[in-house]
C-alpha cells in the first residue's frame, strides 16, 4: 500500500518557511496573499526531501494504476488525512479507466462517506455519466437531509437530458423526499405533463416552502399554475419573502401579482432595515 503523505502539512510548512525567507519583499500581508498562487507553484516545482527528491507536482504522475490510484484515494480518508488535490488531478488525468473502480466504491457498503464523496466529486469533475442510474436509485427512499444523495443529485444535474426519461420511469416508486429532490432536476425541463403536476402539487402542499416551487413554476413556463400562484399570493399568512418569489413567478408566466402590504411583517421590516 502507498504511504498517506500529508501534502497540506508540507504546504503549509512550505509558506511558513517562504514568508520568514522572502518577507521583505511583501508591503504587507495583503501582498503575500496576492502572491500565493506564485508561491504555490513554487511548491510544485520545487524537488522535496520528503519525496526522495521529486517534486510534489510530478509526484503522482509517476502512478497510471486505476486500483492504485482510486484505494490510495480511499486509504486516506480511512485515516483521516486530507487527499491531496494532486492525487484527485492524477486520477481525473488517467479518466475512464478509473470510472469503474470509483463506482465500485459508491456501491460498497463499508466504504466510508468521505470516500464516496470525494469520489462522486471526481466523476462528476470527469463529466461521467457512468453513475446516472445509481444516483437516481439513491433519491427514491432518501431521506429529506443526506449529503451523499444531495451531492450525486448535483451530479445528476450536470449530466443534462439524459437523465430526464430515467427519473420519470422512476418518479411515482420515490417518497416525498425523493420526488422533491428529483424535481429540482426536472424543472429545467418543461414541456412535461407529470413534472408540471409534482410541481403543483408541491407548490399547493408545501405552504412553509412555497417560494422553493414557484420558483420551479417559474422554470417550467406553464401558464395553468397562475390560478395557484395568485390564490397564494392573497393568502394573508404568506410572508414577505415568500410573496416577492410567488410574485416573481407570475410575472414570469405573464400575470399581474396583487398588491399586497407587509407593513409589520418581520421580513419586510428586516429588508427595509437593511435599506
Amino acid at each position: 500500500m502507498f504511504e498517506c503523505i500529508n501534502f497540506d502539512e508540507h504546504l503549509a510548512d512550505f509558506v511558513a518557511d517562504w514568508t520568514r525567507n522572502h518577507q521583505s519583499e511583501y508591503r504587507n500581508f495583503d501582498a503575500m496573499e496576492e502572491d500565493m498562487p506564485r508561491i504555490y507553484m513554487e511548491f510544485l516545482n520545487t524537488p522535496a526531501s520528503w519525496l526522495q527528491g521529486i517534486t510534489p507536482g510530478a509526484y503522482f504522475s509517476q502512478f497510471e494504476d486505476p486500483k492504485d490510484l482510486v484505494d490510495w484515494m480511499e486509504t486516506y480518508t480511512q485515516k483521516g488525512i486530507p487527499i491531496p488535490d494532486l492525487l484527485l488531478e492524477q486520477i481525473q488525468a488517467v479518466g475512464k479507466p478509473c470510472e469503474k473502480r470509483l463506482i465500485a466504491i459508491l456501491k460498497d457498503e463499508n466504504t466510508n462517506n468521505e470516500a464516496k464523496m470525494t469520489a462522486i466529486g471526481v466523476l462528476r469533475a470527469m463529466d461521467s455519466s457512468q453513475p446516472k442510474m445509481l444516483y437516481i436509485s439513491w433519491q427514491i427512499n432518501r431521506e429529506a437531509e443526506d449529503e451523499l444523495a444531495e451531492n450525486a443529485l448535483d451530479s445528476l444535474k450536470a449530466m443534462g437530458k439524459s437523465v430526464v426519461q430515467p427519473i420519470l420511469e422512476v418518479l411515482p416508486k420515490a417518497n416525498e423526499a425523493g420526488q422533491e429532490a428529483l424535481l429540482d432536476v426536472l424543472a429545467e425541463y418543461p414541456g412535461n405533463e407529470s413534472i408540471f403536476q409534482l410541481a403543483l402539487r408541491m407548490f399547493r402542499k408545501n405552504t412553509d416552502r412555497r417560494a422553493l416551487f414557484a420558483g420551479y413554476l417559474a422554470k417550467l413556463g406553464d401558464e395553468r399554475a397562475l390560478k395557484a400562484l395568485m390564490e397564494a399570493c392573497n393568502d394573508p399568512e404568506l410572508g414577505y419573502i415568500d410573496y416577492l418569489e410567488i410574485r416573481n413567478a407570475i410575472e414570469v408566466l405573464g400575470g399581474v401579482a396583487p398588491e399586497r402590504d407587509f407593513e409589520g411583517d418581520p421580513e419586510y421590516e428586516a429588508l427595509q432595515g437593511a435599506d
